[in-house]
């Protein structure tokens, strides 16, 4: 392990709630003081003090040089704050942290931008921000703008540019001009498909020169392949602080809410409209004895709709998803005529089909085999659990599926006698 980049020292950072109170309460104006106001209807008692919560609390670790960390946590749990706090937007309200290196940061869309100037000149004056030479930042100029794809609009005031413009100039901008540490939060989900791409392989080419990244994502999978490491924040403490692939697997196992059922007994209010709505959707586990699923278990998914147009030509499509946003499948039932009343369908998932991890289901109810009736995310949510293993290999087995397949080994030729 090399030297720290970053040292966090028990780090909290507290806001107050109610702003209006808190300025009523917390200062004295020039007015009030020649008004000769008496200070004890100034000052602020416990009972009058506005109420305030901790964004951040007791956070420590270290971050040694050309590491790739990544923040995972619910929405609320800390992440932004604490890139906040260590790009210096905001101060902590209780200990401390060193830095060793220019930083850059992308926090949020166009940050440090300011808006009346073009983009030349912002991409100029981030580069001074940072401590850079203009030299340095001309020698970056043409790469910045390239990969930013925002050519024909340099010399126009950023104010004039799309979101997306926007933000592929802002991450230009960051991940180009060489600060030893680079912090980005989760920006990257307002791009299309194929900027984020790139913007990931950049972050990649970021690590690999060995400078330090901080990397905020809910996107699992990008933070799986970038990252060396995780912390794991909950409600502004660390939870757990680890190897990558370890830390993700225990936060999607602790936030996975099995949700094998869910009912709607009313079908005036229930999901869906005139045309149908959704009664049921239910995971039936196969056995007798739990209702735990393994990797050897078979189970089925059960839906019911109350259909109100007799005739109607109706689908169910489900969609099944991991935690991290992976589409596993998606299948459809037959679109055939049904009749008025409560329909059932069922779809069979085999043994040794999935592999174990957390999912959900979207379900949706599809007319003449392309309009959508209704559409419900997350209809249910189950865990599938890894057999008992033995032999050499303990740790995780990758893939979204686990199928038992049929091997066949054969000698294609016999030995050569001369061997």
């Amino acid at each position: 392990m090399g030297n720290s980049a970053i040292e966090v020292r028990e780090i909290g950072k507290r806001y107050l709630l109610g702003a209006a109170s808190d300025r009523q309460y917390s200062y004295k104006s020039l007015r009030d003081l020649l008004a000769g106001i008496p200070d004890r209807l100034l000052r602020r008692t416990a009972a009058q003090a506005p109420p305030s919560f901790w964004a951040l609390k007791d956070v420590s670790f270290d971050v040694p040089e050309g590491e790739v960390v990544g923040l995972i946590g619910r929405n609320g749990a800390g992440k932004s704050t604490l890139l906040k706090v260590l790009s210096r937007v905001t101060d902590p309200t209780e200990g401390r942290i060193v830095l060793h290196g220019r930083i850059g940061s992308l926090l949020e869309v166009g940050t440090g931008f300011h808006p009346e100037l073009t983009g030349r000149e912002n991409i100029f004056l981030n580069g001074a921000i940072l401590g850079m030479r203009r030299a340095e930042i001309a020698r970056q100029f043409d790469e910045i703008v390239a990969f930013a794809e925002v050519e024909n609009f340099i010399d126009t005031a950023v104010k004039h540019y799309s979101s997306g413009m926007y933000l592929r100039l802002a991450f230009a901008v960051a991940a180009h001009l060489e600060p030893e540490i680079l912090l980005v939060d989760e920006v990257l989900a307002v791009g299309d498909a194929a900027f984020q791409k790139k913007c990931l392989g950049k972050m990649g080419d970021v690590a690999r020169q060995g400078r330090t990244v901080i990397f905020v994502s809910h996107n699992m999978t990008a933070l799986r392949s970038l990252c060396s490491r995780a912390v794991w924040l909950n409600e502004g403490r660390v939870m757990e602080d680890g190897a990558a692939g370890t830390v993700v697997d225990h936060y999607l196992q602790k936030n996975t809410a099995a949700n094998l059922e869910s009912r709607w007994e009313d079908p005036e209010t229930a999901p869906g409209d005139h045309r149908a709505r959704l009664h049921l959707a239910r995971v039936n586990v196969k056995s007798e004895e739990t209702d735990r699923i393994t990797i050897d278990t078979p189970f089925e998914l059960e839906f019911q709709y109350w259909n109100f147009v007799p005739g109607a030509e109706l689908s169910v499509s489900i969609l099944l998803y991991t935690l991290e946003e992976v589409c596993v499948f998606n299948i459809n039932s037959e679109v055939a005529p049904r009749p008025a009343g409560l329909l059932r369908h069922t779809v069979q998932i085999p043994e040794a089909f999935l592999n174990a991890g957390s999912y959900y289901v979207k379900v949706l109810l599809v007319q003449d085999g392309s309009r959508g009736v209704f559409a419900y995310n997350n209809a249910v949510a189950f865990e599938v659990e890894d057999r008992p293993r033995t032999g050499p290999w303990y740790g995780r087995i990758l893939g979204v599926v686990r199928p038992h397949l049929v091997w066949r080994s054969e000698v294609m030729e016999p030995p050569s006698p001369h061997v």
